[in-house]
Order: structure tokens, then sequence, then C-alpha cells
């Protein structure tokens, strides 16, 4: 009887969330008691919802019941506290299969509180409490229970390891350095964990910021998604407008356009949306990762932290975004203005323009991902097929190798009259029109002019109109074996750099930039344009009598 009375005593004045003795007893309206700390921890979390519930039998009050202290409880928990009784362990404080139990229990042993890493051996409450009683363990060292407390021990000299030896970088005891670790660079295991902490923070607030830098990204790329989209409509809108007036003859034409606008709309968005995903996945592994480093800044163990710290401090590889350069530009009312152009001209130039469109339409690049190269490696990946173009070529001018290498011949050759051939100046235009981001590579003898230009460049007339950098449709680099001179607009820059017979030259058509680079082993910038194109370019050559100038393959 007396047993089934201290067990209904335990019942009695045991608080069913924290399962120990009552501590400031409160009685809540539906007759249940509580630690006044439980049940107003337990209600804050029910704050939101504003609905206030019993942990037991869940009978809700609104709204949240005043709490005032049940005296008579109280009372009665001191008395049963003097005469000794306690509360039962409740079966969540016996150790189960994933706890640390206590090494001194005996039959079903109870969760250890701490670890003593100079006794080797985990304690329950109960048996810790020697450790805080006596003076003879005041210098033992007590840390979160860990099953790991055999790593702490020296295979080899069986003492326990407080020491760090940076040269063969692990733990050892005060033994090892007398002799396999003889002459070694060694500091107390605390001293090294003082280190590896500095380094642990500093690599944290690395995560931090970086982690702030990326949903910076984020949200700006959501942005620039809803801009094109917004930008995309309208110019789907102002085109179907435009092409309604052109009747049948613009009807297929009107077709082609908006799907091109939807597909480079689509591309866009993809590219946006996968960066975005890739920074909002970077972002969720960094801060699973400083939940890694954090717990472990945490860890007691200087052991079991310095044994942790190698695989947990390596970060892994970030997405760069510091490049990211959304443009403030428009992007689709290009094309608006394009169509409404080849409205007002359409009966002459019809086919030009709608190749301006075309390219208008795949001009358009939200991210500016990349910037200039730094190798030629780099700038091979924008490598692109250049072939001259026989209809252009001045009448002195020989091509050969795939129309990719061009010879001045002192006598004319049997070329046909054409509009587009130069006829005063032995020049020539690339068939192929440069957009977007493109590279290619000049191997040359003599002296000749390397340019790029609009297509409608004069063929015919004075040099101010027809030589390439005289005027304002042209950009040209002339390479010499002495020197270099770049001309534009008639506008002289002399320029220094390596003598090479070999000249690579750069665009960014979007950005508005064109660089020329001597190659050799290394590349070396010679000159740099930023500007606004407002046409697509041609690569443009100019040769001189005794010259041979080709186009290299870089695929």
């Amino acid at each position: 009887m007396a047993q089934k009375g201290d067990q209904l005593d335990r019942e009695i004045i045991s608080c069913s969330i924290c399962l120990d003795l009552l501590k400031d007893p409160v009685t809540i309206p539906c007759g249940h008691s509580y630690c006044m700390s439980c049940i107003k921890g337990f209600w804050d979390g029910e704050d939101q919802r504003k609905i206030y519930s019993c942990p037991q039998c869940r009978q809700t009050f609104t709204p949240r019941p005043v709490l005032m202290k049940n005296t008579m409880l109280a009372d009665l928990v001191e008395q049963l506290k003097k005469t000794g009784l306690q509360a039962a362990p409740a079966d969540h404080c016996y150790a189960g299969p994933e706890d640390v139990a206590c090494d001194v229990c005996t039959g079903r042993k109870l969760k250890a509180l701490k670890s003593c890493l100079v006794c080797l051996v985990s304690y329950c409450e109960k048996h810790l409490q020697p450790h805080f009683e006596s003076s003879k363990f005041k210098k033992h060292k007590l840390v979160d229970p860990s099953e790991n407390l055999q790593e702490n021990i020296c295979s080899r000299h069986d003492e326990v390891m407080k020491m760090f030896c940076h040269t063969d970088q692990q733990s050892i005891c005060y033994l090892c350095p007398v002799d396999e670790h003889k002459g070694h660079n060694t500091v107390s295991a605390a001293a090294e964990r003082t280190e590896r902490q500095r380094e642990l923070e500093v690599s944290r607030q690395q995560i931090q910021q970086r982690i702030q830098d990326r949903e910076k990204d984020v949200k700006l790329l959501q942005q620039e998604v809803e801009a094109v989209s917004r930008s995309a409509n309208k110019a789907v809108k102002d085109s179907e407008k435009i092409f309604t007036e052109l009747i049948r003859l613009l009807q297929k034409r009107s077709s082609d356009v908006k799907q091109q606008i939807r597909s480079q709309q689509e591309t866009e968005v993809s590219r946006v949306k996968e960066l975005q995903e890739k920074l909002e996945q970077e972002i969720f592994e960094l801060k699973r990762k400083d939940a890694e480093l954090k717990q472990l800044s945490h860890t007691e163990d200087h052991i079991q932290f310095l044994h942790n710290y190698p695989s947990l401090s390596q970060l892994s590889a970030s997405t760069d975004s510091s490049s990211i350069n959304i443009r403030p530009l428009r992007y689709f009312e290009d094309v608006t203005a394009a169509v409404s152009e080849l409205r007002d001209q359409l009966q002459d130039i019809l086919r030009e323009k709608w190749t301006n469109i075309s390219l208008t339409v795949t001009e358009v690049d939200v991210l500016l991902s990349e910037t200039e190269p730094k190798t030629r490696a780099g700038f091979l990946k924008y490598s692109c097929e250049i072939t001259l173009d026989p209809n252009t070529a001045n009448k002195k001018l020989l091509l050969s190798d795939g129309n990719r290498k061009a010879t001045f011949m002192s006598q004319q050759q049997s070329y046909s009259s054409r509009p587009d051939r130069f006829t005063g100046w032995s020049q020539v235009l690339s068939r192929e029109s440069l957009t977007g981001r493109c590279y290619w590579e000049v191997e040359w003898r003599g002296g000749v002019h390397i340019a790029v230009a609009y297509k409608n460049i004069s063929r015919a007339g004075g040099p101010n109109e027809c030589i390439f950098g005289l005027n304002n449709k042209s950009w040209m680099l002339y390479c010499s074996t002495k020197s270099y001179i770049f001309w534009f607009n008639n506008i002289k820059t002399p320029v220094s750099g390596p003598g090479s017979s070999r000249v690579g030259v750069y665009l960014d058509h979007r950005a508005g930039i064109l660089s020329f680079y001597s190659v050799s082993e290394t590349m070396t910038l010679l000159h740099r344009v930023q500007t606004t194109f407002t046409q697509p370019l041609y690569s443009g050559l100019g040769l001189g009598s005794g010259v041979t100038v080709e186009l290299c393959k870089l695929k």
C-alpha cells in the first residue's frame, strides 16, 4: 500500500510536460497542473492561433488564461521533497539505441547527462553528482555525452590525448613527443582548438555573407524575369498590330517574329531561372553547412572537434554571381522599332530588314554572366567560322583556301561587277554577319588593315567614305612589323604592344566591346573599344602590295 501511495504522490506532483517535480505549480481551468514556466512556454507556441489548449486533455481556452500559483500543490511538493520523494524517471529518461547510456547504471540504464574526459566514463544525473560535490573531481573535464571516448586515448601509450602535433596534423598524448613525435611542432589541444575555432568563425562569416549575396541575387533575378516577360508581351502586342497592317504579305513574317520572341523569352527566362535555382540550392547548402559548423563550434570535446573539423570546414565551390550584370536596357522594344521600319520600307528592303529583326530578337540577353575572357582558351569558346565574301572583294584581291585567305595581286581578277564590291580600295568583307560574342584570329605577312564594319559602308568614292577606319561605319587596326595604329572616324590612335604575325579580335556586340590582341605564347591587349553598335558587323580586311592575310581555323 505504501508503494502504491508513493506512486500516486509522484503522479500528483509531477509535471506532464517536463516530467519532473512541479516548480511553481499552476492549475489551468480544466483542472490539470503544470510548472508555471512549462505551461507558459507551451502556450507561447500557440500565440499565433490565439487558441490555447491543455497538453493533456486538449481542452481549449480563449482568451489565454491568467496563471496563478497553486499554493496548495506548492506546499505539498515542498513537504514531499523533505521526505526525500522524487519524481520517478519517465520512459524517455532511459537510454535508447541512439542515446549515450550511463556507464554506472545497472539494469536498465538511464541517459548520460555528461561524459568525463578524465574518467572516460559517461554519467547520468544521479551518478554525476560526485563530480559536483567532491573536490577530487574539480579538475575533471565534463562534456556533452559521447560514445567515442576511446578515441581520446592514445593507442600507443594508453594515455588521454591532450596535445596536437602540427607536423603530422594529429592528436597525441603527452608521451608521444618523447618518441615518434620527437622534435615535432606540438601544442595543447585546447590551443589548437582555439585557433581552429577562429578559422571556423571566419568560415561562418563568409557563408553568411554569401547567403546574403545570393538572396539579393535571387530577388534581382526574379525582378528581371518579370521585366523580360512584360517587355516580351508588349513587343508581341506591338508587333502583331504592325503586322496586321501589312495584310497577306506579312502574315507569315508576323507569325515568325512572334515565334522568335516567344522562343527567346523562354530561353532567357529559362537561363535566369536555372541560375536562380542554382543560387537557391547554394543558399540551402550554405545554410546546412553553417548549421553543421555551428554545431561543431559548440562541441566541447577538443579531440572530436579536431577530428571532425577538416571534413566540415571545406566549402564547396561558389556559384560565381559576382559578374551578374542585369542590363538596364530595353529588351524586345527594338523588335517593334525594326518592324515599324520594315512596314515603311517594305518593297525595297524586306529581305535585309527581316535579317535585322531576327538578329535583334536573338540579341536579347538579360544576363551578362561572362566578362571578357582572360586567356586564349577562354576566347576560343567564342571562336566563329568566318569566310570572305567574294562579292565584296576588290579585283586586286585573290581569295583562296575556302575564301579564308586573301592575297594582293598586281593584276586584276576576273570578278563580275557588283554593287557590293569595293572598287577603289583593296578591301574585302566577311560573308557572315557578327552579333553576340565572337572571336577570330588573323594571320598576316606584310602590313594589313584588320577591321569590323557595317554592311552599308560605301564601296566606291573617296577614302573617307570607303577605307576602313576613316569613317564612322568601321573600326580598324593597322598592323605592320614596326607598329600598330588604331583608326576610327578618321582619328588616329597610336598603339603599343609586342610584335606578332597573328592578331585576335574579340567582339561583344551587345556590350559594345571590340578588342584587338597580339597573339603569341601569351595574349596581350593592344586596343579596346567601348561603344554602341547599331547594326550587325562584318569582319573586314584591307591589303597592300605583296601582302597575304588569312582568317585562321580555330575549331
